[in-house]
């Protein structure tokens, strides 16, 4: 066991102590083991750990005073890391106890040097070993609860060392310095007595916490007798190191403060439903605030099982020790072996081979792009050196010089463009081409806007070179030149100019001016800032942007089209017909394009809807469910464009479809964010009533008998998008953000419907039926390869599961092969530990486990609070589906897409699994 190195580390434990750590000469496994048997008789442990070389291996063990059985953690301690490498039983057995795995995973740390890593694991298990010495002369005391308390006090002790923390970082003496120069800041005025209502902000909480950190400093003025409502700087320090104190009955006494206001020590129902409600005001629950008295009295009928009318501090204590239930399928003690891995760019010495393997990866992320724009480069490049080759050659090369040469080769580009730019929003088109051939495996019809885009950028240098050189260095030489020089150029421009007047008068002349005065404007309100209104406009300038001007402005290409065709009829340079080329390139774009308008109006004319239902959320949401058109045929992830006259007779937005191929009705959910959507809402919501029977929403429904005067709504589509591939793959990764959770709830919807129809099948066969493999619906089961589903849905209001409640709850109860992995995050509540989320923690563990049904969500899928981690998701996945291929499909704002991406990019290059990465922004 090592060597007592007691008086050169001094790491006394009181009854517990840590011995033989060399810290500035250790790398290397590190083993610790301590018993299995965790009842009441353990009083108290050692930890052993040897000195050793630097990359030698030791063993180290906790002790107990008493005959039990011992377990051994090994850790693999590196230059930069401790991570966990196995637990094992004194025999050498593999313990597969998820307690004590999250024990051992709680012991990992990172840091930059390796002799802070050993001291901040030393810390780690000197932490875990009182919490337990702490908790078994706990485990003595009567249990005062119905909740299940057979939860083991070495995952309460690590889930103890993880809660109540009132401040999310603690950095010690560097905490403190930063809060003392708030202090004075926010003293300055005030004398040096810091006021009640600036207590929150000088320690640091958000102003949404401002009712709370109010509580939190009447409760540590209580215990101290302050009274006045102010605090000087020494009494600030003296809350400080309380709230900032590390030990959980310090915290566990500061939240008991908090709740009994009466300071008698005993909490009542009364005082659980104020801080009930002044926990959902700070963490943007309302719905939790409106049931504050019926989820008062469901925690006092757990706490309270004797009627007493109040509970006290070791009835808290139970209930907050709870160690986590909810255990993800497939997690396994590899799960932090993963985590130990660093899925860091590798760093080669030699720079040829850095750039190499960046170039590979390159290239396998991005070949589909990679060759269309290369082909696209390569003829522009072509049609540039042809005109310019050909007017070298050319008599107009004397006077004109090289300038004509680059006018003629831009303006061929030129040429090329306009007609390809028309190609990506041909919608209907690429729908055709993604659903009834296979080009999508090598043309990426995902990047259809992004390549419009580009392409636009491509015109406008265009227009710029065409431009400048005819306008600084072709006129000026012709208006210029003499005489003798001018002769030979008077064949194709008549007489001499003397001024521009006589250039901008012909028909060359203001065509041009006007396409680009026209680009100019359109491309302008197309930019991101102005299309979003993003920018801080005056009210008069701010109504000429927003997605409305972009719609028509861009509409401005009509005359754009028929100005490009006159400019090139009429060329100077060129007088016979079919040298005259610009309406070759446009004719089949142009003549495209028109069809698919034409198709888009002629079908939405004949395929009326009615409307079914309508229904408003929190969240400004509008749900409209209505009937399906005959032939109207759609995938999960597709989208259809929706019309109201009522709002504008011009003008289609586009929407995803939340309904599933195999209902018998269409539907959409819109969220107001523009003046359409807004106007769209204002319009339905007129025709609409409350809800009745304690229904989420406003609905009026055709089918009950009722004759609403809804506005007349047309549809488009359906339009392929990249969520409409996830049946490629036997694996999906679902991330929808807020409003972006659209698309995957009918992939979600799609999923469901083939299991009822696989059920179907089996019990057909089962009963000696034929199955019916013409019958529309969802897709034959025996087409459908996706097994597997991880469904995130993240959002920042507790209202917007209200959205898809009625899935979500379909979902939890029809998915008993474990499908669909539903994971709901709201982003409003402080994450788990956090003392200002700590009751709806309680609330949430309660209520699910005695209701079945989840208090922030409202559905029988329990939800998870703050952000998720989204490198431990990937690596959770990886693990589950080793050696396979994983199709990510992520719809929302573009903040997140670089992150999701780089991290697919990162575990396919790393690990065996590989993940196809689908974007859709909004």
């Amino acid at each position: 066991m090592g060597t007592d190195n007691r008086s050169r580390h001094d790491h006394s434990l009181s009854d517990t102590e840590l011995v033989g750590v060399d810290r500035n000469a250790f790398s290397g496994p590190l083993t610790a083991s301590g018993p299995l048997n965790r009842g009441a008789r353990k009083k108290s442990a050692q930890f052993y750990i040897p000195d050793q070389a630097a990359g030698s291996s030791s063993t180290g063990s906790v002790r107990s005073n008493d005959n039990d059985d011992y377990v051994e953690i090994t850790l693999d301690v590196r230059d930069d890391s401790v991570a966990v490498h196995s637990v094992k039983t004194a025999g050498g057995a593999d313990v597969e106890d998820p307690e004590l795995t999250l024990l051992a995973k709680g012991l990992e740390k990172r840091s930059s040097f390796g002799s802070s890593v050993v001291r901040n694991a030393s810390n780690r298990i000197r932490q875990v070993s009182e919490e337990l010495k702490r908790l078994t002369s706990f485990s003595k005391r009567q249990p005062a609860s119905r909740l299940d308390r057979t939860k083991s006090t070495v995952s309460a002790a690590v889930h103890a060392l993880r809660g109540l923390k009132f401040i999310n970082k603690n950095d010690g003496g560097a905490a403190w310095t930063a809060l003392e120069k708030r202090f004075d800041e926010l003293t300055a005025a005030t004398g040096g007595l810091l006021p009640r209502s600036l207590f929150g902000e000088c320690i640091g909480m958000n102003k949404d916490s401002k009712e709370f950190a109010g509580e939190l400093f009447d409760s540590l003025s209580r215990r101290r007798n302050i009274t006045g409502g102010s605090i000087n700087k020494a009494q600030l320090k003296d809350f400080w190191d309380q709230i900032a104190d590390q030990s959980f009955d310090s915290r566990l006494q500061t939240f008991f403060d908090m709740v009994d206001k009466d300071a008698d020590g005993r909490i009542t129902e009364d005082e659980v439903r104020e801080i009930i409600s002044l926990s959902a005001s700070a963490n943007k629950l309302s719905n939790i605030q409106k049931q504050a008295d019926e989820y008062a009295a469901l925690i006092m009928e757990e706490l309270d099982p004797d009627n007493l009318g109040y509970i006290m501090v070791e009835n808290l204590e139970m209930l907050l020790l709870q160690a986590p239930t909810q255990n993800v399928r497939g997690e396994s003690r590899n799960l932090s072996q993963m985590l130990s891995q660093k899925l860091k760019k590798t760093h080669h010495g030699n720079p040829i081979r850095r750039w190499y393997e960046d170039l590979k990866y390159f290239l396998q992320d991005n070949w589909q792009r990679c060759w269309v724009i290369a082909l696209w480069i390569g003829i522009m490049a072509g049609l540039f050196t042809w005109k310019y080759i050909q007017y070298k050659n050319r008599a107009v090369y004397e006077l004109l010089g090289p300038c004509v040469c680059i006018a003629k080769g831009a303006a061929e580009t030129l040429k090329l463009n306009m007609a390809v730019i028309l190609l990506p929003v041909c919608r209907n088109t690429i729908t055709w081409l993604r659903n009834k051939t296979r080009l999508g495996v090598a043309v990426p019809f995902d990047d259809n806007l992004n390549f419009h885009k580009v392409i636009a950028m491509a015109i406008t240098v265009g227009v710029g070179l065409h431009a400048i050189s005819h306008l600084t260095c072709d006129f000026p030489r012709l208006i210029h030149a003499t005489e003798k020089e001018y002769k030979p150029m008077q064949h194709f421009f008549g007489d001499q100019a003397h001024s521009y007047w006589h250039f901008v008068k012909e028909p060359e002349g203001y065509t041009g001016i006007t396409m680009v005065v026209l680009m100019t404007i359109a491309f302008t309100l197309a930019t991101p800032w102005l299309r979003r209104g993003k920018l801080n406009l005056p009210p008069l300038l701010k109504k000429l942007t927003g997605f409305n001007a972009f719609w028509y402005s861009h509409h401005l290409f009509v005359i754009v089209y028929v100005m490009l065709i006159v400019h090139g009829i009429k060329l100077y340079l060129t007088k016979e017909w079919y040298k005259k080329t610009t309406w070759m390139y446009l004719a089949v774009p142009i003549s495209l394009y028109a069809c698919e308008r034409l198709i888009r109006a002629f079908r939405s004319s004949v395929k009326p809807v009615k409307i079914l239902k309508v229904a408003v959320y929190p969240g400004n949401v509008l749900a409209l469910h209505m009937s399906k058109p005959q032939g109207f045929k759609y995938k999960s992830g597709q989208y259809m464009f929706v019309n109201c006259a009522a709002v504008s007779p011009f003008e289609w937005h586009p929407f995803s479809i939340t309904s599933a191929p195999g209902d018998d009705y269409l539907s959409v959910h819109i969220r107001t964010l523009g003046d359409w959507t807004r106007q769209l809402k204002t319009v339905f919501s007129e025709v609409c009533q409350p809800p009745h029977n304690g229904k989420s929403g406003l609905l009026r429904a055709e089918n009950q008998g009722e004759n609403p005067n809804f506005p007349k709504v047309l549809i488009d589509g359906p339009y392929g998008a990249p969520a409409q591939d996830y049946k490629k793959y036997d694996v999906v990764l679902l991330v929808g953000l807020g409003i972006g959770a659209t698309p995957m709830i009918s992939i979600v919807k799609d999923i469901v419907n083939n299991m009822k129809a696989k059920e179907e099948e089996e019990s057909s066969l089962e009963n000696g039926g034929t199955l019916h493999k013409n019958k529309p619906g969802p897709t034959s089961s025996n087409n459908f390869r996706t097994t597997r589903a991880y469904f995130y849905w993240v959002t920042r209001e507790q209202g917007s599961f209200d959205w898809f409640k009625g899935v979500m709850n379909e979902v939890a109860e029809m998915d008993n092969n474990g499908v669909i992995e539903m994971h709901n995050y709201c982003t409003s509540v402080y994450e788990e530990g956090d003392a200002r989320s700590a009751l709806i923690t309680m609330l949430h563990s309660i209520n699910h486990a005695k209701n079945g049904v989840d208090v922030v969500s409202g559905t029988r899928v329990k939800s998870h609070f703050a952000k998720p981690n989204w490198r431990n998701v990937y690596k959770r996945i990886a693990l589950n589906h080793t050696g396979s291929r994983i199709g990510v499909f992520y719809c929302g704002a573009p903040a997140r897409t670089k992150e999701l991406k780089q991290l697919a990019l990162d575990f396919s290059h790393k690990t065996s699994t590989k993940f196809d990465f689908h974007k859709e922004n909004f």
